[in-house]
């Protein structure tokens, strides 16, 4: 299973769940070790596969660092913090999630939008 790692330390990423709101994006950056970026993508797109199909899925864009970085970001939306929730519960994406080697690192946090007043909305 991957590494979990928090992103924002004062605020843990499964302590956010506590919060029930929405819509919400979630932002998962993995560090990859380069001989498992293939093996690694194709894994995650069955683990995207499985997620799009659950309530409460909105969206989902997997990108990658450029110059030979080894870190891959996934951005994902999400109706609620309890549709995620349930998502990640599921057993069958509990399975595959063991499946993921060890020597990758996930930081995954959760964000709400905030409007800018003059360049973004809420």
């Amino acid at each position: 299973m991957a590494k979990l790692e928090n992103l924002d330390p004062t605020t843990p990423m499964f302590a956010q769940f506590q919060a029930k709101t929405g819509p919400i994006v979630l932002a998962n950056v993995f560090v990859v070790p380069k001989d498992k970026s293939e093996s690694f993508l194709a894994h995650w797109t069955k683990q995207a596969e499985l997620m799009k199909a659950q309530p409460g899925f909105v969206s989902l864009q997997m990108h990658q660092g450029t110059a030979g970085s080894q870190l891959f970001m996934n951005i994902a939306n999400w109706e609620s913090t309890e549709a995620l929730a349930t998502a990640l519960g599921n057993p069958e994406f509990q399975a595959m999630s063991a499946q993921v080697p060890d020597d990758i690192v996930s930081y995954a946090h959760i964000f709400g939008k905030i409007a800018v007043e003059g360049l973004c909305e809420a």
